[in-house]
């Protein structure tokens, strides 16, 4: 059953605090294995990437290719129902304009010293998107991770995604189509990290790797990071949802669910000031799970990290939610906007009793890889930026250096570097 709290409890901060530091990630090994996967990639390259698909995902890429050809993309693409087509296509176009309006300005000033000064964006070279596969495929991840990227103007993107045995997801190729990806790989778990971090002798290395993944992936990001780029790298899945009594137990249910079925380790909280709506909603999540296809995965999770805590007012929700700093929260209240400016951590808000949380796993725009486990105290979920870097511009003629240059070398002689100073001094009247 899932933890269930009160406020009012003499015992809640200390329960409370046991459910915000629990881990739910996997074991201390995971680390060692995927630090063992990176260096047998790199000493070997592809032949390593071969065995390693065989043994993980019973897939013969050296006889099938790691590339993914235009050819086998096209004919899975073509599997796709026409419907479900549309709809992807639809999701495609609004992440794609959500993402357009994060196109930053370049600036260039001249400032009341007479220094020009100023910054430029420019997309990187090259970046990895991983793509997960196993369990489930999502070609919402696709989206979420190749349009932003294709819209900053990033001149190479490559994906790699799990194949299990073998088989080639028609929605996940469909979502390449859509958006212009040509250079697709056979690839998943720490090893497509290192490939892509490293590369080999079918995979050149890119400049930054995104994209959520299962532990392994997530540790090898880690152990990558400085070699490339990373954006966070994601653990389990995690919602919070704030209702009131004045919602239909039966869709908060699903809400919870909406994420508790993705993983047994996912987490599910809900925090209402009524405790008999909080009993209506545990009844309609048994009575849901008893239907759902993937209900022994989200009753594990449920049970194992789903929590429900009772407030005596909803005002004392927001200063629990930056505890928590959740993934992604539903404020499913009468008043969501003054509840939301009220939180301060939280990965991605969802407004009102009519906004699920899985509207923005396809459609709504903004992108659905968020931090995860408290990570939202420090970091934004992907977006236009996570593709861009900015590079700062300087420039002094002889007199703004005259202007500012004497504070320069006072600084530099300062901290006792004579070269420092001189290379300012000497260009001085």
């Amino acid at each position: 059953m899932p933890v269930e709290l009160n406020v009012r409890d003499a015992d809640f901060a200390a329960r409370f605090n046991a459910l915000v530091m629990a881990k739910r990630d996997a074991e201390a090994d995971v680390g060692a294995i995927a630090a063992g996967i990176i260096a047998d990639v790199r000493k070997r390259g592809d032949a390593a990437l071969h065995e390693l698909n065989g043994k993980f995902d019973k897939v013969d890429s050296a006889r099938l290719g790691l590339r993914i050809s235009a050819a086998e993309i096209d004919a899975a693409a073509a599997q796709v129902a026409p419907d479900t087509l549309a709809a992807l296509e639809t999701a495609a176009a609004r992440i794609r304009a959500f993402h357009a309006r994060q196109m930053p300005a370049d600036d260039f000033f001249t400032d009341d010293q007479g220094v020009k000064l100023g910054h430029r964006w420019t997309a990187l070279d090259a970046v990895g998107l991983y793509v997960p596969g196993g369990k489930a495929a999502y070609p919402s991840s696709v989206l979420m991770n190749a349009l932003p990227a294709v819209v900053a103007g990033v001149r190479r993107i490559v994906v790699c995604v799990p194949t299990p045995g073998g088989e080639l997801n028609p929605l996940v190729m469909a979502a390449l189509k859509l958006c212009g990806i040509t250079e697709a790989y056979r690839l998943g778990g720490a090893q497509a990290v290192a490939a892509l971090a490293y590369g080999t002798e079918s995979i050149a290395p890119v400049d930054k790797i995104t994209g959520p993944g299962n532990a392994y992936v997530a540790a090898a990001k880690r152990q990558v990071f400085g070699q490339v780029g990373i954006d966070n790298p994601a653990g389990p899945s995690e919602i919070l949802v704030v209702a009131d009594n004045a919602n239909d137990p039966a869709w908060i249910a699903a809400d919870l669910l909406s994420q508790a079925e993705h993983d047994e380790v996912a987490q599910s909280v809900l925090i209402t000031d009524d405790a008999d709506f909080a009993a209506r909603v545990r009844q309609a999540v048994a009575d849901q799970l008893a239907h759902m296809p993937r209900g022994n995965i989200a009753a594990a999770s449920w049970a194992n990290f789903g929590a429900i805590i009772t407030v005596p007012s909803l005002a004392e929700a927001p200063a629990l939610i930056d505890r928590i700093a959740p993934e992604h929260l539903e404020l499913a209240v009468a008043a969501p906007h003054d509840l939301a400016r009220a939180v301060r951590h939280a990965g991605a808000i969802f407004l009102g009793r009519h906004t699920p949380e899985a509207i923005g796993d396809y459609v709504a725009g903004p992108n659905h890889v968020l931090p995860t486990a408290g990570a939202a105290r420090f970091a934004s979920g992907l977006n236009l930026l996570d593709f861009m870097k900015r590079t700062t511009l300087v420039e002094c003629d002889a007199a703004s250096l005259a202007r500012i240059g004497p504070a320069a070398a006072k600084l530099a002689a300062a901290e006792g570097l004579h070269a420092h100073g001189l290379s300012v001094t000497i260009r001085l009247p």
